[in-house]
């Protein structure tokens, strides 16, 4: 790949958008069936190649330093393409295996995966036959020799040049259990693939949950899941569910449960009974515990929603139902406003961080969705100019944006309605003040200028 200006640049891309405007324009009802297909088939060709395109660009910014960029490459790259993290990531990953690299000192090297590069630059293949040609290798062990992973490399993407990504991916299990026949991973392989991930909450307030459980883990779950989600166990339907001894035989006998739901039901008695128990410890300066805030009048209605500092909303039915079992931290402010809420003090009070989970209820960085449990305390005003902590002074920030502000050059501020601002270096949107309406959009349908309501956490 030679060197170009940003001259030429500018011009290919002026000139691409030009010839895909003309496209837009033509009229196709002179072309028979066959005609179309063969245009159809030009367009798919043209397609595949379009990554190949980006790959370059995406691998520059990856190698931007967060401070520069304003953020994570990953999440500039979603906002501002209009992506979701895990797309944004995905091309990131992408790039970084099929794009044109370099050495330390500037020499080309070969992408990672030379063959399906190539197949990509010359419209052979398309994103589901890389997808399916990535997943073979992320699951072959690292022992494999370097030879038989670029002879099956060459394999695959010349199956992928004849076929379906469905096919490939038959094709490509078969070469998998041939190369790794017993399917035994090392310690080191199944420590990359643990993890247990809960998905966002639908508009019903359910949250998917996926993942993969290590053998010690799921011979730890099975044991607990044998006595806890056993028939008659921990049924929320009961009056008084069975979390200890042994349930009686109504009990069991009226269990109309399936185990999915047994299961559920004893993960969520699981958690309520550890947090209970008291040996969490503390967590950010207060005790492990559901904070959850919600307004007075919702409270004393026994109607809509509640926030937790989890970033979970909860019907105020289940808060209810919650608050009976459950120890309380009862702290009653209006807006940011609360009696002697301030301090000489650096760190924040925990009745200070209470009231930052209900106020902002995450992260103040525009669009970030890092709920308020995983945040740091963040000063908008240095507190070596103020010597104080006040509550109207303080916002939250999750790790990597509160790095921003220490290092990169970005500031926070108060409007006047108590809604905190972020305001990036001069060199970015010339310093535009933005505001994060990830964790309260019921803001973006009324006046944003309005005060909060009466809250309680």
């Amino acid at each position: 790949m030679r060197s170009s200006s940003r001259e030429e640049v500018v011009e290919a891309f002026d000139a691409l958008a030009a010839d895909l405007d003309r496209a837009l324009d033509l009229d196709f009802d002179s072309l028979t069936p066959r005609e179309c297909l063969a245009l159809l088939q030009r367009c798919e060709k043209l397609r595949r190649r379009l990554p190949a395109v980006e790959h370059p660009l995406v691998n520059r910014l990856a190698a931007t330093d967060p401070g520069e960029l304003g953020g994570k490459p990953r999440w500039i790259l979603a906002d501002e393409l209009h992506l979701t993290r895990g797309e944004a990531g995905r091309r990131i990953a992408e790039a970084a295996e099929l794009g044109a690299r370099r050495t330390l000192t500037g020499e080309p090297l070969q992408p990672v995966r030379p063959a399906v590069a190539t197949a990509q630059r010359d419209g052979q293949i398309g994103a589901g036959h890389i997808a399916v040609i990535r997943s073979f290798f992320h699951y072959l062990p690292t022992d494999i020799d370097a030879g038989t992973l670029a002879q099956a490399e060459q394999h695959l993407t010349e199956l992928g040049t004849t076929c379906r990504p469905d096919e490939l991916a038959k094709l490509a299990t078969r070469l998998a259990d041939h190369l790794h026949p017993d399917g035994n991973h090392t310690e080191d392989d199944r420590a990359k693939r643990r993890g247990i991930v809960l998905g966002p909450q639908y508009r019903d307030g359910m949250s998917p949950i996926k993942g993969f459980l290590d053998p010690q883990a799921r011979a730890t779950l099975d044991a607990v899941l044998a006595r806890w989600a056993a028939p008659g166990m921990c049924n929320p339907s009961d009056a008084t569910p069975c979390t200890s001894g042994t349930p009686t035989q109504a009990q069991i006998d009226t269990d109309t449960r399936s185990a999915a739901q047994r299961n559920h039901d004893a993960l969520a008695a699981m958690g309520r009974a550890l947090l209970a128990s008291g040996d969490l410890g503390q967590h950010n300066g207060l005790p492990a515990t559901i904070i959850v805030s919600t307004t007075l009048t919702d409270l004393e209605n026994g109607t809509g929603t509640a926030h937790t500092g989890g970033g979970t909303w909860l019907p105020m039915r289940d808060v209810i139902a919650m608050a009976s079992h459950a120890h309380h931290y009862l702290r009653i402010y209006h807006g940011a406003q609360e009696l002697a809420l301030f301090h000489t003090k650096r760190l924040a009070s925990p009745g200070q961080r209470i009231v930052l989970y209900a106020k902002e209820r995450g992260c103040s960085h525009p669009h970030c969705p890092i709920p308020g449990y995983l945040c740091e305390v963040h000063h908008d005003t240095d507190y070596a100019q103020t010597r104080r902590t006040d509550i109207t002074d303080l916002t939250l920030r999750c790790g990597p944006h509160h790095q921003l502000i220490t290092t990169g050059g970005w500031k926070t501020r108060k409007h006047h309605n108590g809604t905190t601002q972020t305001l990036p270096p001069p060199h970015l949107d010339r310093g535009q003040p933005r505001t994060n309406h990830y964790h309260h959009p019921e803001k973006l349908l009324g006046d944003n200028d309005s005060a909060d309501g009466d809250d309680v956490p």
